[in-house]
């Protein structure tokens, strides 16, 4: 429970007003505001939310500023390194890492949860085949809810974690589906004797006309992605999931919200756009024209994958990724695709450029993701659904704590009104 043994004085018109402030175990102090609207007739104003915390939360920390993440207390390095996927989904879900027969029975039920009802083949044979793999992710994880009704009780706490795995479960099957029939190969099946991350890699590469054996060294690469997005706090995309889940929405649902929000570009496309800034830059020659541009105040050109709004130091996340980048690029080289071998020079150069030290601008875990899920063969269309698979835990987690929350209420937020005041209305004839 947060110490609110301080307070902050608010004086309006003369008129002051005392506020409770919280003290977390860690970050900085919280103003509350609950009541100010009662006690004074004002509310805050605050785009974006930049300065308001619309929860408390105990599974996911950052300090921007030290360039530091933290799941339930463990640092994300550590989590990277030692730990694996689904053991960190098991922290995220129930707030403590599992016993090795906690963590045997997670992961069996996971792996018997993977299969899609045959039905729902339908949904995705029912898309363009040029549709994006995030419109195919948005409508078919919406759609779950009309096919697993006994999940979707948001008040029966065995439905909300029936659901939880299920979506843990069924996500890689339904990103790599929409892979799939976005390619025009026909879906692969998954299989239960195969891990997490070897599994989402063979149901996406492999085809029936050819044995295809998971690389462990690429299957390791893959497991670290889906490690270093599992949560990430208060986001964009999971304050959606938190907002939807307000109103009482079923699970399915709030996870497509997420999901839709997360398409954005200025979320969960960063990694893409960093692959696309690459390929524009085209040639080793052309890095030092574009970091000359980059340096330019007047230029409106800037480096994707380097720097993090909220990372004001250094992304905690990008380090590990560096050393699967670096790996995976060893295993499958870099000599004949020239993506890569521009990914590999302008992170050099970045980084011996005292400018971008200075600004403190270093490369960042879109920057390394995308280098690697580039050299395993993906397309730049199936960034944003892998991301996706990968945030679905911190979601759910999100979710299933709100939903035990005993001061829920529907989200609501005020505004500052601009527009017009009363005015009547003037029949057409007289406009």
């Amino acid at each position: 429970m947060a110490d609110t043994t301080k307070t902050a004085t608010l004086t309006i018109d003369g008129q002051s007003y005392e506020l409770p402030v919280h003290t977390p175990t860690a970050g900085p102090d919280v103003i509350d505001i609950r009541k100010l609207y009662a006690q004074t007739g004002a509310f805050t104003y605050d785009p974006g939310f930049t300065s308001t915390a619309s929860t408390d939360s105990t599974i996911t920390f950052i300090d921007g500023g030290k360039g530091e993440l933290l799941h339930r207390g463990y640092p994300i390095d550590q989590l990277a390194a030692k730990s694996h996927y689904l053991e960190v989904c098991y922290l995220l879900l129930y707030g403590e890492l599992p016993t090795a027969a906690q963590l045997e029975d997670f992961e069996g039920r996971v792996t018997m949860h993977t299969m899609l009802h045959e039905q729902m083949m339908n949904f995705f044979r029912g898309f363009r085949r040029d549709a994006h793999p995030m419109a195919i992710m948005v409508g078919v994880v919406g759609a779950m809810s009309a096919f697993y009704h006994d999940s979707t009780d948001i008040s029966d706490p065995w439905q909300r974690e029936v659901a939880s795995i299920r979506l843990i479960a069924k996500m890689p099957t339904i990103a790599a589906m929409a892979y799939k029939y976005h390619i025009g190969q026909p879906f692969v099946y998954p299989r239960n004797n195969l891990d997490y991350a070897s599994n989402f890699l063979n149901m996406c590469f492999s085809v029936p006309a050819e044995d295809y054996n998971v690389s462990p060294v690429l299957a390791r690469a893959m497991d670290r992605i889906f490690t270093l997005h599992a949560d990430h706090e208060q986001n964009a995309s999971t304050s959606t999931v938190r907002l939807a889940s307000s109103s009482g929405a079923n699970p399915f649902a709030c996870i497509a919200a997420g999901i839709a929000c997360l398409w954005g570009p200025a979320h969960g496309g960063a990694n893409q756009a960093c692959l696309e800034m690459l390929r524009e830059i085209g040639t080793v020659d052309r890095i030092p024209e574009f970091i000359a541009r980059a340096k330019d105040k007047d230029d409106p050109f800037r480096l994707m994958g380097f720097g993090h709004r909220v990372y004001k130091n250094f992304d905690p996340r990008a380090t590990v990724m560096k050393e699967s980048a670096d790996e995976v690029l060893e295993l499958l080289g870099v000599e004949n695709n020239p993506t890569l071998q521009v990914a590999k020079e302008l992170e050099k150069a970045a980084l011996a450029d005292p400018y971008f030290a200075e600004k403190k601008l270093f490369p960042n875990v879109d920057f390394y993701s995308g280098i690697i899920l580039e050299a395993m063969g993906f397309p730049t269309s199936m960034f944003t659904p892998i991301f996706a698979l990968s945030r679905t835990v911190g979601w759910i987690s999100q979710w299933k704590e709100q939903l035990s929350d005993p001061q829920l209420k529907i989200g609501r937020p005020r505004q500052l009104y601009l527009g017009e005041t009363a005015r009547d209305y003037i029949d057409i004839e007289n406009r």
